[in-house]
């Protein structure tokens, strides 16, 4: 089945038309800077050259329609109608309680969606303009809902709930959500068929480093702990997200630096983390060229970065009482080297041991087993592919709907 996956942010959609039977890419790309000037488009087909262009574009629906007109194009022999395109599946960031698996998209669903703005205010406004632009441009088709969250609806309240009066979970919903939910569901199951292991009876970290990073403990094939939390602000330190912080230095904030609340959430979501502490760069990449140059605020970022790692992987080989393999993924997580062994040296002692060369030759895109052979745990670099996943289950809901045109 060929299905459109859309992951929207608030100036880009990035898209995949993936063939979900033979699970391959038929065509990728982004639209970026939607509103500016000049935006850019890139489209990619496997075995042909990147194709960019740049034109102006205001909105998410024209984005979308810039990406139909390359499709449908006759040259590039991909589609040569729109209800070629079986089903759209939407990456949405926050289901929050209503939405533990991936739903059809209806005016009840929007709604919802739109009621957890607060919690994901970064994702769920564009997550939502894409819905309404791609269900423009494309009626009639089957469009589904596939939540960051879901994955983790089989936390145990003792890991979801927090530390403050049960009225305000019973009101508000305030409780741990868990986010990357795809990506940890997919390299998860990834390292079951490959290992062969028995998915019962395992205990797998997946550590899914990007710009927004989070870390899982699944035991039996399930989310029983992650690192995010309310919101994808919370846990480790991220690109430019604070993670975990004392609450009490909001309150200190507003009295010492008088910063309302506005300020206060644009400080935490997008001028903290790596880019806060280092004061130079929140990409990876840009860190290590600079430390490598002598700047101690730079590796002072990537200390932090790889500390925090390795205390929530300690932490859940604690909860899951043992760990059959950690894996490795996204962005930083797939490409740096130095990030994983810098995370996990030091912990033969709790049967971790990271092969430094077999850790540098993972090749990029490639499943790599990095663990040396006497460590008791197992180190995997698996690269994620959460669009395939969001596909998926596209195809699956999108073939039981009564509103599939092809039935």
């Amino acid at each position: 089945m060929l299905v459109l996956v859309i992951n929207c942010g608030s100036s880009s959609v990035k898209y995949n038309l993936i063939e979900t039977d033979q699970e391959r890419d038929v065509c990728k790309g982004i639209v970026e800077r939607i509103g500016a000037v000049t935006s850019i488009i890139k489209h990619d087909q496997p075995g042909k050259p990147l194709i960019k262009d740049a034109k102006v574009i205001t909105t998410h629906s024209e984005a979308l329609q810039a990406i139909l007109d390359f499709l449908l194009n006759e040259k590039n022999q991909i589609i040569s109608s729109p209800s070629d395109i079986r089903a759209v599946g939407h990456r949405v960031v926050h289901g929050g309680e209503m939405f533990k698996d991936s739903v059809l998209i209806d005016d009840v669903v929007k709604d919802a969606i739109e009621q957890a703005f607060d919690l994901a205010p970064l994702h769920n406004p564009p997550n939502l303009k894409g819905i309404e632009a791609a269900q423009e441009r494309l009626p009639g088709i089957p469009h589904v809902a596939v939540f960051d969250t879901a994955f983790h609806h089989s936390l145990p309240d003792r890991a979801y709930l927090y530390g403050i009066p049960n009225r305000l979970y019973r009101r508000h919903k305030i409780r741990k959500y868990g986010f990357h939910g795809t990506s940890h569901y997919y390299v998860s199951r990834k390292y079951y068929s490959l290992s062969g292991i028995n998915r019962e009876k395992s205990r797998v970290i997946t550590c899914h480093l990007g710009n927004g990073a989070s870390i899982a403990a699944i035991k039996g094939g399930e989310s029983i702990d992650t690192s995010m939390g309310f919101t994808p602000l919370s846990g480790m330190v991220m690109g430019t997200r604070s993670g975990d912080l004392d609450p009490s230095i909001l309150f200190y904030l507003v009295e010492k630096e008088e910063l309302q609340l506005n300020s206060l959430h644009s400080m935490l979501n997008r001028h903290s983390g790596l880019l806060g502490l280092s004061g130079y760069a929140a990409d990876m990449r840009d860190l290590i060229e600079e430390a490598k140059n002598g700047d101690r605020r730079c590796q002072q970022a990537i200390d932090v970065f790889c500390y925090n790692v390795k205390k929530f992987v300690s932490t859940y080989i604690g909860v899951l009482n043992g760990c059959d393999a950690i894996l490795f993924t996204a962005g930083i997580g797939e490409n740096s080297p130095m990030i994983r062994e810098k995370s996990l040296e030091g912990m033969d002692g709790i049967g971790v041991e990271i092969d430094p060369e077999r850790n540098r030759g993972a090749k990029p895109g490639e499943i790599t087993k990095i663990s040396t052979d006497a460590s008791k745990t197992e180190i995997y670099v698996i690269p994620t592919n959460e669009e395939l996943v969001i596909a998926i289950d596209a195809a699956k809901i999108a073939s039981a709907s009564g509103q599939s045109p092809w039935i």
